[in-house]
């Protein structure tokens, strides 16, 4: 397998030297931060990242307090259940876009977090708890667990929440193509279990986290 330093170098050459490419890079937020979220807020960001999925993001960004005044802040107790009323009174919503489906999964994800907060104190400390080496795992959980969070999307919301967290984008992906992880979408539990394998190494390798491992693979190829 190749060393992630070697990809480093190689996206440094592509943003004009190491110093460049450390300028792009972010920074995700203290696990102490990330595991003092509430699980609103949890509520809100997986919303906010399933809405924009085939979405317009601009749109959804200009709208969101729309959205937050319609789920009544994401109060995740009050949408454990969802009735067929509030699904109709919803889909007519101001600003809301009417996707039934997406709307449901509000109730979904409601579950999951109290779930969650009940079985381990709370989601951010969940969230936040699991290491680099099991990070697949998580993204796992998240598909299986939740509503409409698997792939980018679960990912997304755990980056914006400050988690550090890899995206499988397309450009990772056409990355982890590039240099051999994997063939083609990792979509098989091969290929999955080929990343985990992939960023525990390159963790060990660059010291790097989740998140500029992310963004360092996507812009050695883009």
């Amino acid at each position: 397998m190749i060393r992630f330093t070697e990809i480093e170098a190689r996206a440094a050459e592509r943003k004009g030297g190491a110093e460049a490419l450390e300028s792009l890079l972010l920074t995700p937020r203290p696990m102490a931060d990330v595991a003092a979220i509430a699980e609103d807020r949890w509520l809100s960001q997986f919303t906010r990242c399933i809405f924009e999925a085939g979405f317009n993001w601009d749109l959804i960004e200009k709208r969101w307090p729309q959205f937050e005044d319609a789920f009544q802040g994401f109060d995740v107790t009050r949408w454990l259940f969802m009735s067929d009323e509030d699904l109709a009174e919803l889909m007519q919503a101001p600003g809301l876009v009417a996707n039934a489906m997406k709307i449901r999964s509000v109730a979904g994800n409601a579950q999951y977090l109290s779930d969650v907060a009940k079985s381990q104190g709370s989601a951010g400390a969940y969230f936040a708890s699991w290491p680099i080496d099991q990070y697949m795992e998580l993204c796992n959980e998240l598909k299986s667990r939740g509503s409409r969070l698997g792939g980018a999307t679960g990912q997304r919301a755990l980056r914006r929440m400050g988690r550090d967290a890899l995206i499988l984008s397309p450009s990772v992906i056409k990355a982890l193509n590039h240099w051999g992880v994997i063939a083609g979408e990792p979509t098989a539990k091969k290929d999955i279990a080929a990343v985990q394998l992939a960023i525990t190494a390159w963790h060990e390798d660059g010291r790097r986290g989740l998140t500029q491992m992310s963004q360092i693979l996507a812009y050695s190829v883009d």
